[in-house]
């Protein structure tokens, strides 16, 4: 049975033509993985919330052969939690020149594709090198305003909540993968 689905709305021919080549789907964390507040506990600790529908798109995007990483400022244990939960390809913390950690993966082979084939997912100034050099540069619907000029696609779904996964849709319908990595649930 063939499910029918289609890209967003809001992804333009030009988007779907560029979403169409990627192979992996760089994220940032703070902003775009959790709703971009920070959590302090009386004892110091640092607590993060993760939206689970985020999470399944991350698996749909590995299931049809997508590679997924993060790239982040920050430094977490819980970040490292969240990441080996979903078997991510690649994670490099305590990074605030993005660019350079994207290309540092890319000189050692650990992430063996052209620019053109990366997509990246940030929301604020820091994230902005990396938006405007891969193939795929988007962000989410509560990103800084220069972000969003530079961005190519912007989901309708502030971070932390469902914009990774809106975009790992987009990008699966653009490829014709959609309906392929959705048929298990419909079966």
């Amino acid at each position: 049975m063939t499910i029918p689905s289609k890209p967003a709305k809001s992804a333009s021919p030009h988007i779907l033509s560029a979403a169409r080549n990627i192979k992996a789907v760089i994220l940032d964390v703070d902003g775009v993985l959790t709703d971009g507040k920070l959590y302090y506990g009386n004892q110091g600790e640092q607590l993060k919330t993760f939206n689970t529908q985020d999470g399944l798109g991350i698996k749909l995007l590995q299931r049809a052969g997508i590679k997924v990483g993060i790239i982040t400022a920050r430094s977490s244990q819980l970040v490292s939690r969240r990441a080996a939960e979903l078997s991510l390809d690649y994670l490099i913390q305590g990074r605030e020149d993005k660019l350079s950690a994207l290309e540092e993966l890319r000189a050692d082979h650990s992430l063996p594709f052209t620019l053109a084939e990366i997509a990246y997912m940030g929301d604020d100034l820091p994230d902005l090198p990396v938006i405007r050099q891969v193939g795929l540069g988007m962000t989410v619907a509560n990103a800084s305003t220069t972000v969003t000029q530079y961005a190519d696609w912007q989901s309708m779904f502030p971070g932390g909540a469902g914009a990774v996964r809106e975009a790992a849709e987009m990008i699966l319908g653009a490829q014709d993968k959609l309906d392929t990595v959705l048929a298990e649930y419909l079966t």
